[in-house]
């Protein structure tokens, strides 16, 4: 069975009733975009697995029901839900997260000094989301840089914090408050400031004249 659109000349015949493993396809080509991947992949993966398995409930029960309108009420619910989700996801958080960044903390051969640059341009520009996000970067690539802390790729935000504060006692609560900010700017959606910038500015400067404790001292 199919739906006609009378909306404009010529009319396109669209199929109400797609085959499963089709419209699974689908949904799977749509997330493949970098953009996701580059987010988080672990979120990226529970994302698939939920709408997989929402897929597989929704054609189970329409199965079940027969072919006919709520067979295809279904199929069309399905890829609403997946364009709706494509385009919250493009137009929100992701898209304003930097393409070019391979991780959340940035590329470890990217010095704290360009990072640094960066954000002062964001920041002169009014972008306090980007100026946060690579004030933050320029503050872990110093720690590296330094030998306070072994490059590692994947370390997050409170990682960085919880190691670098064992070499950085006296930075020890700057730095937890720093990365606070990184994650609620980064991931939680939460509208960068100029007090927050602040906070992750101070904290770089801070680690950038801290002299590491040495092992073994009390």
């Amino acid at each position: 069975m199919t739906v006609t659109l009378g909306l404009a000349s010529p009319r396109v015949a669209v199929p109400v009733e797609p085959d499963r493993d089709e419209a699974r396809e689908a949904a799977r080509e749509e997330l493949s975009d970098p953009i996701y991947r580059e987010a988080e992949p672990s979120w990226f993966e529970r994302l698939i697995n939920w709408l997989d398995d929402r897929l597989t409930e929704l054609f189970e029960a329409a199965s079940r029901l027969g072919p006919g309108g709520i067979t295809g009420l279904l199929v069309v619910l399905v890829v609403l839900l997946i364009v709706v989700v494509a385009i919250r996801l493009r137009t929100g958080k992701l898209a304003r997260s930097p393409r070019g960044a391979h991780a959340p903390l940035g590329d470890a051969t990217v010095p704290a000094s360009a990072h640094r640059e960066e954000a002062a341009a964001a920041l002169a520009a009014a972008d306090l989301h980007r100026a946060v996000v690579a004030r933050f970067r320029a503050l872990a690539r110093e720690l590296e840089q330094r030998g306070v802390l072994d490059v590692q790729t994947g370390r997050t935000a409170d990682e960085l914090a919880a190691q670098a504060a064992v070499a950085l006692p006296e930075c020890a609560d700057a730095l937890r408050a720093a990365a606070r900010i990184f994650d609620d700017v980064y991931y939680g959606g939460k509208p960068a400031t100029t007090d927050a910038y602040g906070v992750v500015a101070e904290t770089d400067d801070a680690v950038s004249t801290g002299r590491p404790a040495l092992a073994g001292a009390p």
